[in-house]
Formats: structure tokens, C-alpha cells, sequence
């Protein structure tokens, strides 16, 4: 379909709808997906890379591998789920959802796996964007006249920079893609990293391995995971009288919210959950010298608050070593640490995250007059409107773009605050018989200064480094408020934030 034929569809309801172009099929692509159908909008397709729908919670099958948000709130608000089994569910129970929402809501129709998006250019002519696919090794060309990124964040898999990497004989793998053919029974596993996926994986291989060496550069936060099973009687609560669930939801809603207060505004009402935090670390490691060496030494919140009731209990084992020394490089056995200690593996678990920040785009995207959005995000650091528009990329939106993620809430929440906006966009497009709409670049900056402004006051400036934030420091991460102003703000598009192409 032309440009034209957009315009047309925007003056008339009966014309024929926009071809748009979503990419990924986790939360936030099936969440935007089933947004267009309520809107009678048909003309789209989901670009998955892989070979199934799911997104994170397809690639993260590590043992272990479950949410840290409760799960009635882990869920589109749309689509309650009555039969969760556990407070906080697991990799499997998630994505069993999100399989069961695509095919109750048909979006599993749309949806086109092993393609992978690899560029996209705006032709400023025509006012479509052209989109370079992979499908199985081979390049195809599509067009689209609305172009959305639904692939996340969390969708690149960070390994480590460390000299020697690739000398490694034993079997090394990235918990993202986790090798469940690889016998763990009996082997010295290192573990790199003791992030929020190792503090659910270490507890789950340490009592298969014979040794487990787990490399820590900085001890994490941890509280106790209040995790259960959810009872029949409350199961059929939840199935039968649907309010009762509604009203879990909302409670664990607020009284997540209201830890906003010490994350963005308050950073020192953190001092008591800290104290909290201490003493659960006293009464779950006796050794002096090993709970000294898991005593984090920066403010509660600065980087993510982990929750587990299992990882000291796994660190005080006999056969796990926690070795803080840096590591100098990997050799074709083991690990060799800054103090030329040798520590033999037969596997090596990187347990190190994703690329996030100071890695440019998740696909090549170029815009007005040329403009590269992978090089724009390396020169200053990941920005946009909301998290959602970006100057000189007309017609090309985000959800969980930057500064949209959250420190004490529900990620779904953000989501569907974006997925929101998108479709008001989509409305004003329609309204004013439009082909594309620009953001103001005055707008984004004004925008953005505004936000690291008020960033300032939270946990995430306080002197640690995270994932959070750029080398530079910057915070792009993260909402520096309350997730209710978030949803207040993307209710509705501004239109004078934007200029529209005719």
C-alpha cells in the first residue's frame, strides 16, 4: 500500500488500513498487536527473529528463571489469569500466558517467526519505511508505512569482555541461552556475575556441580522472595468472583507504587529496607568473612534490588567458592584472576546481563536527511519522547524505549501506558488525514533535560554504576517518577508536539 493509500484510510474508515510493521512478539508486541485489532486495525504483521513467539521469556529457560513481580500484576490488565499457581510465577507459566493471549486474541495469525529485522530506512518521498529482513539466510525487502520496535531492552545478550574468551576448551554459554543438553552433574562450573538471573540459577546447579566458583565484582542487594503457592480456594475466588482478583491486583499495585518515594525522590527513606536487607544477609550466612564478602557496599536501589530466599542458603554449601578478585583472563581450562590464582572449569556460565546502553540501536534504523538512530544513541546515549518518538524518525515508535523502565513496579504497567499512546497516535494520524507524523526535535530535548533534571534527586544518582546508566553515567534506563504520572502522560498524544506530513 502507498503513502496515498494511508492518507485515504486516515479520511475514511472503509479505505484500506496501514500497513505497519511491529517487531517482536514478547509483551510488548503482542500487547500492541492485540491494541490494533480493538481498534479495527488488521494491517499489521509481528517480525520475530526466533521460531517462536515469547520474547525474554522464551530465551531465559535457566533453571530458576522466574519473574520478581507478583504475578497478578505480571500480566496484561485486559487478560486476568486466575490460575496462577505461585505469587511470583515461572519461566514456563509466563509464556504459557503469553501463548494463551496471542491465540484467544488471534495475533498468532499475525505474526511471522525466524525473520529478523536488520534495517529500516524512511523514504522521504513517499513517506514509508523500508525494511530489510533475514528470513533463514535469505534478505528480503518490505515495506511499511508505521514502523513499531517491540523487541525490549533485554533482548541482546551482554558476554563478557575478557581477554582470553574465546581459548576456552570447556562449554561456555550466556544464561539467555541456556545449553539444557549440557550435563552439569559433576563438573567445575565458574559463574560470571551475580546479577538478577545468577541469583536464581546458582541456587538451582549448586547442588548438581561438584564445584561451583561464582565470580562476584559487586555483591548485589537481596530481600527475601515472599513467594507461595496460591491455594485452590483462591483460585476459584479469582475464576468465579473476577473483583476479588481485580482488588489483589490493584493492592499489590499501590503498595509497590509507593516505593517510588525512596527510588525517586526520597533515596535516603532507604536506609531502613537496607538495614532490613543486613540483617536477613546475618541470619543466613554465619561466616564472618564470606558475609563481609556479600555486604554490598553502595545504596539500596542504585542497582536492581534482587529477591531471593534461596541464594545464601546455595553460597554456604562447601562446594561453592564466592572469589571477588578480578579476573586477568580466560585461559583454554579455567579462569586465571588478577592474583594469578588458576581456578580449572569444565563449564563457564555468564551470568552478565544484556546490552542496554553504549550499544546503538537494536537494529539499523536511519530517518529524515539520513539520521542514525544507532549513532545518535553511541554519541549521547539512548533518548527519546516518552520512550516512544524519536526526531526525524517519522512514524517510527517504541515501547520500552528508553527511560521506561521501572525499579519497584510492574514492567506491563509501562507497556500498556505505551501501547496507549501508539494508538492515539495512530487516531491523530487519521484525524488529520496524515501520511507520517515527526516529533520536534525542541520537544525531545526539552523533554529529556527535564527528565535527567528530576533524575538527579533519585537512588540512581547516588555514586554507583549499573546497566542503568552510560559510561558517561547518564541514566536512560529508567522513569524517574511515579508510574501513574507515566500513564497520565502518554493517555494522550499533544499534537502540537509533532509535525505532520500530509
Amino acid at each position: 500500500m502507498t503513502s496515498a493509500a494511508f492518507a485515504a484510510s486516515a479520511a475514511s474508515p472503509q479505505a484500506v488500513a496501514p500497513r505497519i510493521a511491529i517487531v517482536g512478539s514478547g509483551f510488548s508486541g503482542i500487547g500492541m498487536a492485540v491494541r490494533l485489532q480493538k481498534m479495527g486495525i488488521t494491517s499489521f504483521t509481528l517480525y520475530e527473529a526466533a521460531a517462536d513467539i515469547g520474547g525474554t521469556w522464551r530465551d531465559n529457560t535457566y533453571p530458576g528463571a522466574e519473574c520478581d513481580v507478583p504475578s497478578h500484576l505480571y500480566s496484561f490488565s485486559f487478560e486476568p489469569n486466575p490460575a496462577w499457581s505461585r505469587a511470583f510465577s515461572g519461566q514456563n507459566e509466563i509464556l504459557a500466558y503469553l501463548k494463551h493471549c496471542a491465540r484467544k486474541y488471534g495475533v498468532d495469525r499475525y505474526v511471522r517467526c525466524n525473520a529478523r529485522v536488520v534495517a529500516a530506512r524512511f523514504d522521504e518521498a513517499r513517506h514509508v519505511w523500508q525494511i530489510e529482513l533475514d528470513a533463514g539466510g535469505m534478505r528480503e525487502s518490505i515495506e511499511a508505512d508505521v514502523l513499531i520496535a517491540a523487541s525490549g531492552p533485554l533482548s541482546r545478550p551482554a558476554m563478557p569482555r575478557i581477554a582470553g574468551l574465546e581459548n576456552f576448551k570447556g562449554k561456555l554459554f550466556h544464561s539467555a541461552r541456556w545449553d539444557h543438553a549440557y550435563p552439569l552433574e559433576g563438573k567445575h562450573v565458574a559463574v560470571i556475575g551475580t546479577g538478577a538471573s545468577a541469583i536464581q540459577f546458582v541456587p538451582q546447579i549448586q547442588p548438581r556441580v561438584a564445584r561451583l566458583d561464582l565470580f562476584q565484582r559487586t555483591a548485589p542487594w537481596i530481600m527475601p522472595k515472599p513467594d507461595k503457592r496460591i491455594g485452590e480456594r483462591a483460585r476459584w475466588l479469582f475464576e468465579h468472583l473476577p473483583f476479588t482478583q481485580r482488588f489483589v491486583r490493584s493492592a499489590i499495585y499501590w503498595k509497590l507504587e509507593s516505593q517510588a518515594i525512596a527510588f525517586v525522590s526520597h533515596p535516603k527513606l532507604m536506609k531502613r529496607p537496607m538495614k532490613l536487607c543486613l540483617s536477613y544477609l546475618e541470619r543466613r550466612v554465619k561466616d564472618p568473612e564470606l558475609r563481609a564478602t556479600l555486604t554490598p557496599n553502595y545504596r539500596l536501589g542504585c542497582k536492581r534490588v534482587l529477591l531471593s530466599s534461596n541464594y545464601y542458603r546455595a553460597l554456604i554449601e562447601p562446594n561453592v567458592n564466592v572469589i571477588t578478585t578480578g579476573i586477568r583472563e580466560i585461559v583454554a581450562d579455567g579462569i586465571v584472576t588478577e592474583d594469578g590464582a588458576h581456578h580449572r572449569a569444565d563449564a563457564i556460565i555468564c551470568g552478565t546481563g544484556f546490552q542496554v546502553n553504549d550499544v546503538g540501536a537494536p537494529f539499523d534504523v536511519t530517518g529524515v536527511g539520513g539520521a542514525d538512530l544507532g549513532a545518535l544513541w553511541l554519541r549521547d546515549g539512548p533518548e527519546a519522547y516518552l520512550g516512544v518518538s524519536v526526531a526525524d524518525f517519522p512514524n517510527f515508535f517504541m515501547i520500552v524505549g528508553p527511560n521506561t523502565g521501572l525499579g519497584h513496579n510492574s514492567m506491563i504497567y509501562m507497556i500498556e501506558s505505551q501501547v496507549q499512546y501508539i494508538a492515539d497516535c495512530l487516531r491523530v494520524l487519521r484525524r488529520r488525514n496524515a501520511r507520517a507524523m515527526n516529533l520536534r526535535p525542541d520537544v525531545q530535548r526539552d523533554y529529556n533535560a527535564r527528565l535527567q533534571h528530576d533524575m538527579r534527586r533519585s537512588v540512581w544518582s547516588s555514586g554507583c554504576h549499573s546497566w542503568y546508566q552510560t559510561r558517561s553515567g547518564k541514566v536512560t534506563a529508567l522513569w524517574p517518577g511515579f508510574s501513574f504520572s507515566f500513564r497520565k502522560r502518554t493517555r494522550r498524544v499533544r499534537p502540537g508536539d509533532y509535525r505532520f506530513l500530509p
